[in-house]
């Protein structure tokens, strides 16, 4: 299993919010600007670095330049979200380097667009983004409700040639307190699907709990920020070993 860093930027920096809200945000400007953080990332040991936009995310603004730094500074693969809401962004993202887009709002608002971007770029470089509140898709910065579940939604990207998918349980990021494993559960392993898990992640035992699971991949931030442990305390608890 893959676990991914996260390096979420708002305003220029690097921050964590609880359960997607802005007025909930921490700021860890001590532990360098964004290019530094995702260097330090890359450093432990990182394979796959995931950078969000969270102001283009919520409408406030835009750290696309930002990424591009962050991108061209890493020896290793960069996967960008948050707020790419057009075709031609994502196209200028997979161009510009981004080794993988993650698309959200526009997954559910212009599905065509995502069977175009599989096409063009093959489906190793886009992920659909399923944000989830209660096992229901949520879009737009997390303020607007789909009428889809995870389940129905994962089935409908997948009929369009979508292999990755990150699933995120809003109620439990920036939490700490544990991922969402029933929702979880379902979905790992199905139709080939390779889900990258998000949310609540607090401690090794989860990571190992996600594992056990099927899960391809797990993204990581806020409890790497806050020292619950480190990068490469989590990529050796989930090796597999034995058997």
């Amino acid at each position: 299993m893959e676990v991914i860093p996260a390096v979420d930027l708002m305003d220029g920096k690097v921050v964590r919010l609880v359960r997607g809200d802005p007025k909930l945000s921490k700021s860890y400007e001590n532990l360098g600007d964004p290019i530094s953080v995702a260097k330090m990332w890359e450093g432990e040991g990182a394979n796959l670095i995931h950078v969000v936009d969270l102001d283009a995310a919520l409408g406030l603004g835009s750290n696309l330049d930002l990424i591009w730094e962050i991108v061209k500074a890493l020896r290793v693969p960069a996967q960008g979200g948050g707020g790419v809401r057009s075709i031609g962004l994502a196209e200028t993202l997979l161009n510009g380097g981004v080794s993988r887009v993650v698309l959200g709002s526009l997954a559910f608002n212009n599905p065509q667009a995502i069977k175009i971007l599989v096409e063009e770029f093959g489906s190793n470089r886009v992920v659909v983004a399923l944000d989830h509140i209660g096992g229901t898709v949520v879009i737009r910065g997390w303020k607007t409700k789909t009428r889809f579940g995870v389940r129905e939604a994962m089935d409908n990207f997948l009929n369009l040639g979508v292999k990755y998918f990150l699933i995120t349980s809003i109620n439990k990021d920036g939490t700490l307190m544990g991922p969402d494993l029933n929702v979880l559960a379902g979905l790992c392993g199905y139709q080939g699907a390779k889900v990258m898990a998000a949310g609540g992640i607090g401690s090794l035992q989860d990571l190992v709990a996600l594992r056990n699971l099927g899960v391809w991949g797990v993204v990581v931030g806020k409890a790497l920020y806050e020292g619950c442990f480190t990068l490469r305390e989590a990529m050796r608890a989930v090796e597999w070993r034995g058997g």
